[in-house]
């Protein structure tokens, strides 16, 4: 049985993508985009210094922004390793900065999950497929020989740091499916690792990862139980530090928080440190943004999921449900004129506030269509009696609902 009891209560942690592609400060894929050679590429590796590096920091933010996980880049497509690996001298050699980072944030509490790239641009065994920086180049590459030292590389991960809670690969794509061995990989993980989740390891993986998308509905199996998902998604257009960008705001981030929790699903949020180690200034204020939501509203994230379909979202709402305690959460992405209609929910419910302040939401209900007078709730629904204006600082606020035993 595999160990989701932490990864669906958490719904919420932090992905970070660094290394020294971080230098150029345009994009990650940047030695593919501009088809850099080795030696052009090395001008990063060469100067790499990130003295401002404070995981700690990194830890303390993520915590407090709600965050219950972390997973961090340990090697990129690129090939440089962010940890003390005694299979190849190309990472950083001054510390472990996996180690610290695990460290850091495991003694927040915090879950552990490692990001490991299968494919290699820098090994000379890594075939120079489509994507390869040097694809015009041919270059067949030694599959086994890369292999072994994927599968080397794994095995260190997952002996050397302690409890992995989740390995997260990247890269499968199915023309370099053959190398990877996925059988045997998956094989170990397992064994090093016993309640360990796995990611896009394409049919050994424990869930799904859409990228940069939120679906419209929950994901769910042949059988119709749902699945287990995790969107994973971005601060602006790029997945590493870029001096250049389009930011997304705290209440779009709360709002597709929101829509991740209440489709079943989990927001893996990426965090794109300077290749110097720090979080800017703008990274940082919207996380502390997040976590002045969260420190008011978490609960209606932590141990939640989708309503059931019995009760129909309003218009520009969103529900979470936390099935243990038999609550149901209201966000509103948009705050109406001081009533709301909730569908089905007349008789169910007990009790209902604004969850910001615990301050207590009127409601009247329509069970059976023979309330007379203006203004009635159409037959079955609920319907809350709202403040004028929505509360103040809070960008999606949010309305909890105690249901009738």
């Amino acid at each position: 049985m595999k160990n989701y009891e932490w990864f669906d209560a958490a719904r919420f942690g932090m992905f970070i993508h660094w290394g020294v592609y971080s230098m150029a400060a345009r994009y990650t894929w940047v030695k593919s985009h501009e088809k850099m050679t080795d030696e052009e590429y090395d001008r990063y590796v060469r100067h790499f210094e990130p003295d401002l590096f404070q995981p700690k920091v990194w830890a303390s933010l993520a915590r407090r922004a709600g965050m219950r996980y972390v997973v961090f880049t340990s090697k990129h497509h690129d090939g440089f390793c962010m940890f003390d690996s005694k299979y190849t001298d190309y990472k950083y050699k001054q510390k472990d900065l996996l180690r610290e980072v695990i460290e850091a944030f495991r003694a927040e509490g915090m879950r552990i999950g490692v990001y490991y790239s299968l494919p290699d641009w820098h090994h000379p065994g890594y075939p120079h497929d489509k994507r390869h920086p040097q694809r015009d180049i041919p270059g067949v590459g030694n599959a086994a020989l890369y292999r072994e030292y994927l599968h080397n590389q794994v095995r260190e991960i997952l002996t050397n740091y302690g409890k992995i809670d989740l390995m997260w690969f990247d890269g499968s794509y199915p023309e370099t499916g053959y190398i990877w061995d996925m059988p045997r990989l998956s094989a170990m993980v397992r064994e090093l690792q016993e309640d360990i989740l796995i990611s896009r390891l394409p049919g050994y993986e424990d869930f799904s990862t859409p990228e940069q998308t939120i679906p419209q509905q929950g994901l769910f199996n042949a059988d119709g139980t749902p699945q287990h998902w995790e969107g994973c998604q971005v601060l602006h257009g790029e997945w590493c530090y870029i001096r250049d960008k389009h930011w997304k705001t705290v209440p779009e981030l709360i709002q597709m928080l929101v829509r991740h929790t209440s489709r079943g699903g989990n927001l893996l949020l990426n965090v794109g440190p300077t290749s110097r180690g720090a979080l800017d200034a703008h990274t940082v204020s919207l996380l502390n943004g997040l976590g002045d939501w969260m420190e008011w509203n978490g609960r209606a994230i932590h141990n939640c999921c989708g309503a059931p379909a019995e009760f129909p979202e309003p218009e520009g709402c969103r529900y979470t449900w936390n099935a243990a305690k038999k609550t149901l959460y209201c966000h509103f992405f948009c705050w109406p004129d001081r009533r709301i209609d909730l569908p089905n929910l007349a008789g169910k419910v007990d009790y209902a506030q604004l969850l910001c302040d615990g301050s207590e939401i009127l409601f009247k209900e329509n069970l059976d269509g023979n309330i007379n007078g203006p203004a009635v709730p159409p037959v079955g629904s609920l319907r809350l009696a709202l403040p004028v204006s929505s509360p103040e600082n809070c960008p999606v606020p949010v309305i909890e609902l105690f249901m009738k035993e």
